[in-house]
């Protein structure tokens, strides 16, 4: 760093929010704010590098810190208790993850998607049970289950959100990791006559991502994934962004 000018700005914004770097207005991101990201050799800041188990290969643990990074801090930061009933909206990048978590953690859990095909995926990664939102209204099936305390919404569709409200527990809260481009619209009787509420999550630290892997090697959690050559990373990113990517795509080098 040139000049300590530079870091004025960054460090005004953690200050802002109480020392919370995720949230921070202002902060340094690989191949955003500073060169990194789609290459082989890259200077990352120390303060955001995180140790990698011996028991994880670079491919499993590329999508746990980040999309597993989501979720688990979501889950475990939730007001969810081991035997707790959570449901997990969406079975895709952030989904499949979230699912395998919730169980790894203790809770009883509901897989929501849309169609029946998702059905073996959510047995695959440790669903109680599946509702398939296309058959039944998945409140209401929440609600003959006993409610749900957490649900993790992953699909990035304010449209699916809106419904699930009503199934939570009174005290319940919906956690959205996913980020959709329309609105969720939630009746005010459906917060305040039970006392829900909705909250959004983000990532996390460098330290929340060495918990992370750590806890998916105790608890056998495994991104799916699909690897591609670095040389072809534009049409990676394009699968990925056509929804067609099961579930995670990563890149690999010959190193």
């Amino acid at each position: 760093m040139a000049s300590g000018t530079s870091a004025a700005p960054a460090y005004t914004a953690i200050r802002a929010v109480g020392g919370d770097f995720v949230n921070c207005s202002n902060q340094g991101i690989s191949g955003v704010t500073s060169d990194g990201g789609y290459a082989e050799v890259m200077i990352a800041d120390q303060h955001a590098l995180a140790a990698v188990p011996d028991e994880l290969t670079a491919t499993e643990a590329a999508p746990l810190v980040c999309a597993g990074l989501t979720t688990y801090n979501a889950l475990r930061n939730s007001p969810a208790r081991a035997g707790d009933l959570v449901a997990v909206q969406g079975i895709g990048g952030l989904g499949h993850l979230g699912i395998q978590f919730a169980r790894a953690m203790g809770f009883r859990v509901v897989a929501i998607a849309r169609g029946s095909d998702k059905a073996v995926f959510a047995r695959q990664f440790g669903a109680h049970r599946y509702i398939d939102s296309q058959k039944e209204e998945p409140a209401a099936a929440l609600r003959t289950l006993g409610g749900a305390k957490v649900i993790l919404a992953t699909a990035a569709s304010g449209r699916a959100m809106s419904p699930l409200i009503g199934g939570l527990l009174p005290g319940g809260r919906m956690v959205v990791v996913g980020v959709g481009g329309d609105s969720i619209d939630i009746p005010g009787p459906e917060l305040v006559l039970a006392s829900r509420s909705v909250q959004g999550a983000l990532t996390g630290s460098a330290i929340d991502g060495e918990d992370t892997l750590s806890f998916s090697v105790l608890g056998n959690v495994s991104p799916m994934t699909e690897t591609v050559p670095l040389a072809l990373a534009a049409a990676a990113y394009a699968r990925m962004m056509r929804g067609e990517a099961r579930f995670r795509m990563v890149l690999v080098t010959d190193r």
